[in-house]
């Protein structure tokens, strides 16, 4: 294996990793938001299933948790990739929303850039 498939073979369990914890964050809250409606629908007092509603709530905080923690791998791999001197690495386009920052309109014939970012 070349140096571009070992990367590219961590870049996709990364985010392999990263997407299963949105998937488990989002299925723990439909979880609790389930248990919510059927308290509700079967007349049940808030006392009942209390406790487990509680312990599914730990759970989201614990996948928030770890969540976190492999947001915060994905920057740390990202400064030791460049610390090597392998330059910028990049998979393609994910799961990621479309840019929303506005742009400001050309300045002396120079194309319009993002606002946060500027001509140097």
């Amino acid at each position: 294996m070349n140096k571009d498939q070992v990367i590219a073979g961590v870049v996709g369990e990364l985010h392999a990793t990263e997407a299963a914890l949105d998937s488990a964050i989002v299925q723990a809250t439909t979880l609790v938001q389930s248990m919510i409606g059927a308290r509700t629908q079967l007349s049940v007092s808030p006392v009942a299933g209390a406790t487990a509603q509680a312990k599914a709530m730990e759970t989201i905080a614990a996948l928030s948790a770890a969540r976190e923690a492999i947001v915060s791998c994905h920057a740390e791999l990202q400064k030791d990739h460049r610390r090597m001197g392998w330059g910028t690495y990049a998979l393609g386009v994910l799961d990621k929303p479309p840019e929303t920052q506005p742009t400001r309109p050309p300045v002396n014939n120079v194309a319009a850039t993002p606002a946060h970012l500027r001509a140097v």
